[in-house]
């Protein structure tokens, strides 16, 4: 079950080549969806959308899921007696450590394969739980007839259960439409969103061609994206890392000193915030790249997790690759945001 989203596969594009460019129409679109919420919002909203929606977006079509709506896992995990505490708890157990044992969802892991082990604070992960029990929770608009063909009539939920279980249109959204966001956030939802938009597209290479036909992807549309989504938020985006695949990536002296305070931070399982740097009319803003296992198969140690084919076309692709050798929970890379402020 994928009960979070698969982010970070996102370190596979770190370092991605590019030989042409193309216009994404829809990334605007996606962008608005991935929206960050307000500061009086609860923060669990603003880290779900951020994080889990990479896959679990309730405004993708359902032919072209990729892991099943939130909507869904908390209809499966959460029953009348179901606590809040015993549910938080369930939703860390999992995601600290992924198994088909403890998923409540068997049909999901048939459908679209156990969700892969990634880095997320344990404060992050309690407080989307936190969010998710609570409040209503946006459903596609294809989940009724889908439930309906699937399981027959949805129940009568009672009390808590009844937040969540509608289709959460006019819920969530800010309240306080003059307030504004802080630079802070503002940097976090320009690298949350490049790399949602990221993410869906090589998650959807691995998931239906495999690590090589996504490699050739990353090679060619890695860049084009990623200036796409800078030319929706206006800003200058980047990806950088002191193990370049490609050597356009290289970190520059500055991001060199922020890419090892993060690693500092994540070696030690500090939460990670955001370096973000004044410039008076502009704002830098730092924010790290983690691996997870699913990055090892195209970053991983050779002859262990990264195999024989997949070194072979990384070699052909990027003969100067330095960015193989890393192990999970690792910092690959930063994104290296600047924008008007």
């Amino acid at each position: 079950m994928k009960l979070l989203a698969t982010l970070f596969l996102i370190s596979l594009f770190t370092s991605c080549n590019t030989n042409t460019r193309k216009e994404y129409l829809a990334i605007a679109e996606n962008a608005e969806n991935l929206i960050l919420t307000s500061p009086q919002e609860h923060p669990g909203k603003k880290l779900m959308e951020n994080n889990c929606y990479v896959c679990h977006n309730p405004k993708t079509a359902e032919d072209a899921m990729i892991a099943p709506p939130m909507i869904a896992v908390k209809m499966h995990y959460i029953s009348e007696d179901t606590s809040k505490e015993a549910f938080v708890e369930s939703f860390v157990n999992f995601l600290k450590n992924p198994s088909e044992e403890k998923s409540k969802m068997p049909g999901a892991i048939k459908k679209f394969g156990l969700m892969p082990y990634q880095f997320y604070p344990e404060e992050t992960i309690r407080q989307i739980a936190d969010y998710v029990f609570e409040n209503e929770i946006e459903e596609p608009e294809w989940f009724e007839a889908h439930y309906k063909q699937m399981h027959g009539d949805r129940p009568q939920m009672k009390g808590r259960m009844g937040r969540g279980m509608g289709n959460g249109k006019g819920m969530g959204k800010n309240q306080n439409t003059n307030a504004q966001p802080s630079v802070k956030e503002r940097g976090m939802q320009m690298a949350q969103t490049t790399k949602a938009e990221l993410g869906k597209n090589l998650m959807s290479q691995i998931q239906k061609n495999g690590v090589i036909a996504a490699l050739d992807f990353c090679n060619v549309q890695a860049l084009p994206i990623t200036d796409s989504m800078a030319t929706v938020h206006k800003a200058y985006i980047k990806r950088v890392t002191d193990k370049p695949r490609n050597p356009q990536n290289k970190a520059n002296a500055a991001e060199l000193q922020y890419l090892e305070k993060f690693k500092k931070q994540v070696t030690a399982g500090d939460e990670v915030n955001p370096i973000v740097v004044d410039l008076g009319k502009e704002t830098e803003f730092y924010y790290p790249i983690v691996t997870n296992s699913m990055c090892l198969k195209c970053h991983g140690t050779p002859g262990k997790e990264l195999e024989t084919l997949t070194l072979s076309k990384i070699q052909e692709l990027y003969p100067a690759d330095k960015a193989t050798g890393y192990g999970e929970n690792e910092v690959r890379g930063i994104w290296s945001i600047r924008f008007e402020n």
